[in-house]
This record gives C-alpha cells, structure tokens and sequence, in this order.
C-alpha cells in the first residue's frame, strides 16, 4: 500500500494547482480526484474553473458533476465517494492525486468527520427561510466569538453554525474547539506524506485572479448563470451564494451594472483566496512551494514527479 500513498495538492483559487496536477498525473500516470466544493455540482462550468470535457477525457477525474444542483452536497458525501473513487484508482495500481481548495474537504479526508450533528430538515427549513442579516444577528447574539472570525457572506457556512447551536445548544466556536482537539491528536498518525501546498507572491495571485475572473465574463459567466436560474440554481442556498454566480445574480436584477460585477468577483475572490491561505497555513500539515511569476508550472510537476520517485520505497 505505500506505493499508492495518495498525494494531496493544495492552495488557494486560481494559484495553479490544477495545473499542476495534470501534469503530475500525466507523468507518473495517475488520476485526479478532485477536493472542490462547487465542481461537484452540474452546470457550475465557467464559474467554478471546471476541467473542460477534453482535459476530463485525457486524464481522468473523480467528483466532478456528481450532483444535481436540487440535491444536498456535503462533506459526509464527499468522504464517502472520495474512498470509492481512491478504491478504484488503487485497483488500477495508481496513487490517486487529490487536487482542490475546498479546506473543510482536505481536513476530513485527514482527520474523519468529528463529531458534528447531522443536519435536521425542520431547524434546516427554519434558517433557510431567513435572510442573511437576520442569520448573522442571531449568530452575534448566540455565539459572539463564531461571528467574529465566520465569513459573513457565506451564507451556507452562518446556517450550518446556527444549525449545530440549535441542535446541540452550545456555541459553535466551543464545539469547534473541541472536534479540532480530537482531530489534532490523529495528526501523527496521517497517512499522506506526500502533501503539498502551493502559493505565490500576492501580487502574482492577484493578477492570475483577477486574469481567471476576465475569461469567465468572456467565456459566458452571465449566460451561464442565467441558464442556471432556469435549472435549479435557486433552490440550492450553497450554490446561489459562491463566488462569481451572486454577484451575477445580482446583475441580472439590475443591482448594480456588468463592470461594478466583475470588480466586485475580483474582489471577493481575492478575499476567498486570502482566507484559503490563512486556513490551510493552519490546519494541514502542508510541504508549501512558493510558485515564481513565469515559472514553467510542467516543470514544478517533473520535480514533485522526481521526489516521489525518491521517496517511494522500491
């Protein structure tokens, strides 16, 4: 089984892991599963930076267009089709690469699910049905320190909060601590030692977000979201409220014009991105390689390619 230990690369939106992680799988002949929050839904194309369908066909990919944007997608899910995709990759006697910036999704495949509630259908309703501000008021109320450090504007991230604090009638911020404790202690014995983080100088991302955002207006962002309003994009409070299709959303509803749009996904990208970077700094035991502004990112795959040739053992 050390031969097929799995390989993580990780980092923040538009930093170029995916890349990377095409031209890993290329070389060492491997398959890509993908730790990406909002690529398991159909539709989400231009929006999420999805693998066309001919970079899907020559390399394959795992939990990609797995859900129909009417289901519920949540980590629970993804661990659970994660070990079926590995099982299979495995099979083929490949060590599947684990490519994405989904945080949450990395730390379960390291440290399990906790202990956290499930989600109620009737406390889920109930938080739905409210309006963000409402959320965020009740959650300043209930537990002060959550409010402080959540992101604000993920609306998905505030219900599930309140949701736990109403299940379990104790603040989030002290489960939290608690299941980062018992996850902390299983660190040692992690079984990926082949993970990797990647990063870049801040104006370096800046320009590649700010490039990635650009295409997705050009390549049919408002066409797409406006097909998706048509096909379940609604009823799905997770994807309605991620990155590029709110703010479209809003300018289909005359809120504010194309321009202020896409400075406005600039921006919030650029914010997501620091966030990202903040959290795996934090929270996974990542080898971080700094990428250099023109840097042949084939190159830094043949590196990573050569180390783990060295460290496998024969």
């Amino acid at each position: 089984m050390s031969k097929l230990q799995p390989i993580w690369l990780a980092g923040p939106t538009a930093v170029g892991k995916s890349e990377i992680a095409s031209h890993l799988a290329t070389i060492i002949s491997s398959e890509i599963i993908s730790v990406d929050s909002m690529q398991v839904y159909r539709g989400l194309d231009i929006g999420t930076a999805k693998p066309t369908l001919a970079e899907r066909s020559a390399i394959p990919h795992h939990l990609i267009d797995v859900s129909e944007l009417t289901e519920t997608f949540d980590a629970a899910r993804f661990l659970r089709l994660a070990a079926q995709a590995r099982k299979l990759i495995e099979q083929r006697n490949k060590a599947p690469i684990y490519c994405g910036g989904t945080g949450l999704y990395f730390k379960v495949l390291e440290a399990g699910l906790g202990n956290a509630p499930g989600t109620q259908a009737e406390i889920r309703q109930q938080l739905e049905s409210k309006s963000l501000p409402e959320l965020l008021r009740e959650l300043e109320m209930r537990d002060p320190k959550m409010f402080a450090r959540i992101d604000r504007y993920n609306r998905r991230r505030v219900v599930r909060a309140l949701e736990v604090i109403r299940i379990t009638g104790r603040t989030f911020s002290e489960q939290r601590a608690d299941w980062e404790k018992a996850e902390a202690a299983r660190l040692e014995s992690c079984e990926v030692k082949f993970a990797f983080g990647f990063e870049r100088d801040r104006e370096d991302l800046r320009r590649r977000i700010d490039e990635r955002v650009e295409r997705m207006f050009e390549n049919g962002l408002v066409a797409e979201t406006e097909r998706l309003l048509q096909n379940g994009l609604p009823s799905n409070p997770t994807a309605m409220q991620s990155i590029g299709y709110r703010q479209v959303v809003d300018y289909l509803q005359g809120e504010q014009s194309l321009e202020q749009t896409i400075a406005l996904v600039k921006q919030r990208t650029r914010q997501f991105a620091k966030r990202q970077m903040t959290w795996f700094k934090h929270q996974l035991p990542l080898r971080w390689i700094k990428l250099g502004r023109d840097e042949d990112l084939g190159r830094v795959a043949e590196r990573l390619g050569e180390q783990l040739a060295m460290q496998r053992p024969p």
